[in-house]
């Protein structure tokens, strides 16, 4: 045993880590990465849900009743709709959570001992994100009530249980974990395949040396890039055909949607996820760390998308970096094809952040692979 030699070893991996900055990065930001997201990101009980009212009467048990809920920072009223189609569509969209309805006549069945329902549909799409809120639902609304039926009111017939509340779940009314988790899945697949399928097998060229050969002819690097996607394409259309036979006959996941709709989005994601593995493969010097650049974009598309934990419970600085995520959009259009039904008027919003986040994308890797010809 040489301590001479043991040190020189250990003096020479101190300087390959040093040259090998996309390592040193790996290692050192990867734990803060997660320190961040999971320390201050992740919220299992979402409060300050979208909820929106349809109001069909109008007193001070109502009153009462809508401010309990808003004051409990569960549910967050955003309007008013006209009526249950417009409510449904705005589940379907996405834009809210949850729907209360005050039937008409309530205020005169309350007074009479009627017990009246109050009507609450919720997005059941995602358990996780109003499992609390709709638990904590029957206690609030009897406290609000309890608090407003006094004096006169106050009478055999008339006090606790004088309302009751119904909750309507949509688009999972079983609450199956499997409904929600295995639409949001396949963006994590193909996330996590295409753009490592992509960046490795580019940067494998390179070490090769035959992606010089390439470079020397004139090719334009917008023909470069698409002719290395396009094969991995194909790659994904078989993924996806797997994954939807196993979703409807394995985990019985239905697919309410239109097909079309699934079909345009699926296809601006491919696109975007292997851009994304192109763009790595240009900041790569080797396939080690085309997989580790690419399991780093991985992290936040598992832990900040909405996939594993609900979106809306995140502080608004992890909304505005998730929304930047191309599988955050990919998951909502999935969820509401499959779940809910939805058409491609539906889903636009999530398409267009697609194609927005794809551009970026796709003009940052024409960008340095023009960088790279020096």
């Amino acid at each position: 045993m040489s301590f001479a030699r043991l040190w020189a070893v250990l003096v020479k991996e101190f300087i390959q880590m040093r040259r090998d900055k996309v390592t040193f990065v790996m290692m050192i930001g990867m734990p803060i990465m997660q320190l961040i997201i999971f320390g201050f990101a992740i919220n299992s009980d979402p409060h300050h849900l979208p909820t929106l009212l349809e109001m069909n009467d109008s007193g001070p048990v109502s009153r009462a009743v809508l401010e309990g809920m808003r004051t409990s920072d569960y549910f967050d009223f955003q309007g008013v709709v006209s009526g249950p189609d417009a409510g449904e569509t705005a589940l379907r969209e996405g834009r809210a959570n949850f729907v209360v309805v005050i039937p008409v006549g309530f205020e005169r069945d309350v007074v009479r001992g009627l017990q009246p329902d109050v009507l609450v549909v919720a997005d059941a799409s995602d358990p996780a994100a109003s499992g609390a809120a709709v638990a904590a639902l029957g206690g609030i609304v009897e406290r609000a009530v309890a608090d407003t039926l006094v004096g006169a009111l106050a009478r055999p017939g008339v006090g606790a249980g004088a309302v009751q509340v119904v909750v309507h779940k949509s688009f999972n009314p079983e609450g199956r974990t499997a409904t929600n988790i295995v639409p949001g899945l396949l963006a994590i697949i193909m996330s996590m395949t295409m753009v490592m399928i992509t960046a490795v097998a580019i940067v494998r060229e390179s070490e090769r040396g035959t992606m010089e050969a390439l470079l020397a002819t004139p090719v334009k690097p917008i023909e470069v890039m698409l002719g290395k996607i396009s094969p991995y394409i194909l790659v994904g259309y078989v993924q996806t055909a797997v994954f939807l036979v196993a979703a409807r006959f394995v985990f019985g996941v239905p697919f309410l949607g239109d097909p079309w709709a699934f079909f345009t989005g699926f296809n601006l994601y491919i696109v975007a996820n292997l851009a994304l593995g192109f763009l790595i493969s240009t900041l790569a010097r080797s396939q080690m760390q085309a997989m580790q650049l690419s399991f780093f974009t991985l992290l936040p598309s598992i832990l900040l998308s909405g996939f594993m934990f609900p979106f809306a419970g995140m502080p608004g600085w992890a909304r505005a970096v998730g929304s930047a995520i191309p599988a955050t959009h990919f998951l909502r259009l999935t969820r509401k094809v499959m779940l809910k039904g939805a058409g491609v008027w539906d889903v636009r919003q999530d398409m267009a952040g697609i194609a927005a986040i794809m551009a970026v994308i796709v003009l940052a890797a024409l960008l340095r692979y023009r960088r790279t010809l020096d």
